[in-house]
């Protein structure tokens, strides 16, 4: 008999995880997100492009709004929103992207929105992506 209070679910319609783990975690009343980023269902990243020559072009004002608006889904899927989250860790690959990511962070949340931290890593799991977010909402289980 499965516990309503504490199920693993993957997302229909979000990109597939890369690994055996859920998209998110109901553990009592709090939800875990698992480290989300800019990917899209089919394997490209919001935020990336390559031009005919094989430039790329990367934009953390992109990559970070389809962070924030994929993990509104996930949060959607186990009945939350994004005033639901009380934290953020928040990844970036270059610290230089700090004010556009800082920008777009603003354009959903305000002083009364989830505590953050943010720090720099070596990489991430795809040389385009430039920033990974995972998060915890608290949303009490209905009876």
């Amino acid at each position: 008999m499965s516990n309503p209070s504490n199920t693993a679910t993957v997302v229909q319609g979000k990109a597939t995880p890369r690994g055996k783990f859920p998209h998110v975690k109901r553990a009592g009343d709090f939800l875990y997100v698992s480290g989300t980023s800019s990917r899209r269902p089919d394997n490209s990243f919001a935020g990336a492009q390559a031009d005919a020559l094989g430039v790329t072009t990367l934009d953390i004002r992109v990559q970070t709004r389809a962070v924030i608006e994929n993990i509104r889904d996930i949060l959607k899927s186990a009945g939350a929103d994004l005033g639901d989250l009380v934290e953020a860790q928040v990844f970036l690959v270059n610290m230089n992207d700090f004010g556009g990511y800082n920008e777009v962070w603003g354009e959903f949340f305000d002083y009364d929105g989830p505590t953050r931290t943010t720090v720099a890593v070596h990489q991430l799991p795809h040389p385009h992506l430039l920033i990974e977010i995972k998060a915890v909402a608290y949303k009490p289980v209905q009876a």
